[in-house]
């Protein structure tokens, strides 16, 4: 997400950090090549204007130009404006009040609304709510059992619906249902079009008015750029949207869609998709965004993705073991398998600040790699795991035969974890001081 404007926002700041002092023309200069960065991610062109006038104005004042540091001044001013152009702070759904609440997802065909919909339905599980998935597109070829399927893989319940029900019908009889069994939260999988046409808002319109919906949200696929900003204004003139989901912004290396869509619509973007993964749906914080957008990192994400993926005993009983010097190749594979729920390690790296974006994209790490060192380290016996040392020739071969690797592959995983038993070993012994000599810093 972002890269190209991350790359050409970090060159803007080297210059003008490099400035000892800043005057009116530096800044100047500065946010020309800002605007211009802006407009290349496809911020919609008002928007970026107005992002630059009010940096601007603050940036020539008294709070930059007396500045001890007036380089890293300017970039904090930045990422707070961005912060506010993409909405200030993180809206959530709001389901309070009736039960069952109900989301409806609306939006054209292809934006991903029934992925978007299963993605929901676990976002919402693992928040304690009880969801019910409900299929209202009766139209496009295998819609409904779409949604099923979707169902079915992530163990979420779907209402019955046929093509021969009228939509609004099957909205009404699942919220009868919900309420008889116990759903709190109904996710409403409605039909799209290639374009907008009037049928389809009137549809639409009456299932606002039959089911009077807590949040009616938009899926638009990132990648569209503008398009998507304009799409929602339609949307939202018609049916008064609550918010906005951004489907595919993984691909978007632009991202000129988030960044403007709330300052074009008044309407905030709540969720983005960053993945085919079922987990691959993220509540959008428009600082988080900005600071990643600025190559400060987003900590909070990183830490909150760790506590989803480990637990919390486990890690206590890890930092035991550590202590101990009784870190096996099992835990070592474990820990390994809780990383990879986080997501994908560049992604992952990517959220820490300080991390240089261009080295990680020559870095390339590929979770193929994590697949390889799980096969090898499932390979081999329990005893194996626990003693490294007396995995020899004959056991190897047998290792990496039985894991579709090589011995030179298999040798390279235990020269690694014999480093790291020994770079834990020494931290243990020596504390502070035996970790400040192992850092490169």
């Amino acid at each position: 997400m972002f890269d190209s404007l991350s790359d050409r926002l970090d060159s803007v700041f080297k210059k003008l950090k490099g400035h000892g002092t800043l005057n009116e023309k530096n800044i100047e200069d500065g946010l020309k090549q800002v605007r211009l960065a802006l407009l290349e991610a496809d911020v919609n062109y008002k928007v970026a204007k107005n992002v630059i006038s009010d940096i601007k104005e603050r940036a020539i004042g008294q709070e930059v130009m007396k500045s001890l540091t007036p380089g890293q001044q300017v970039i904090k001013i930045v990422n707070e404006e961005f912060t506010r152009m993409m909405g200030s702070s993180h809206q959530g759904l709001d389901l309070e009040g009736k039960s069952p609440g109900s989301i409806m997802l609306v939006g054209l065909q292809g934006s991903g609304k029934t992925t978007t919909a299963g993605k929901l339905g676990l976002f919402l599980r693992k928040e304690g709510k009880k969801p019910f998935l409900v299929p209202a597109d009766v139209y496009r070829p295998a819609a409904i059992d779409q949604l099923k399927k979707v169902g079915k893989q992530l163990d979420l319940p779907v209402f019955d619906s046929t093509t021969e029900m009228a939509p609004l019908k099957i909205c009404q009889d699942a919220q009868r249902q919900a309420r008889e069994q116990g759903y709190d939260t109904l996710i409403l999988d409605t039909a799209g079009r290639l374009h907008l046409d009037e049928a389809l808002m009137a549809e639409l319109q009456g299932i606002k008015t039959g089911i009077n919906p807590s949040e009616i949200l938009l899926v638009a696929d990132a990648m569209t750029g503008q398009d998507a900003v304009n799409i929602a204004g339609s949307f939202d003139k018609q049916l008064d949207l609550s918010g906005i989901v951004l489907t595919k912004m993984d691909g978007d290396a632009r991202g000129g869609a988030a960044l403007s869509i709330k300052a074009v619509t008044g309407k905030p973007l709540k969720f983005i998709g960053v993945g085919e993964k079922s987990t691959a749906l993220e509540p959008f914080h428009p600082d988080r965004m900005a600071s990643r957008i600025l190559g400060m990192g987003d900590t909070l994400s990183f830490i909150e993705k760790a506590q989803e993926a480990i637990d919390q005993e486990e890690a206590q009983a890890l930092e035991k073991k550590l202590r101990k010097n009784e870190f096996t190749l099992e835990d070592f594979r474990n820990q390994m398998q809780s990383v990879r729920k986080m997501g994908s390690i560049n992604d992952l790296l990517g959220m820490l600040p300080g991390i240089n974006k261009k080295q990680l994209k020559g870095l390339n790490i590929s979770d193929k790699e994590f697949v390889r060192i799980e096969a090898i380290i499932s390979s081999m016996t329990p005893e194996e795991r626990r003693k490294y040392n007396i995995i020899k020739g004959s056991r190897k071969k047998r290792i990496a035969n039985g894991s579709g690797t090589t011995v030179q592959d298999v040798n390279k995983l235990l020269k690694s974890y014999a480093q790291t038993m020994k770079m834990v070993k020494k931290f243990n012994k020596g504390g502070m001081r035996s970790l400040k000599g192992m850092l490169p810093f």
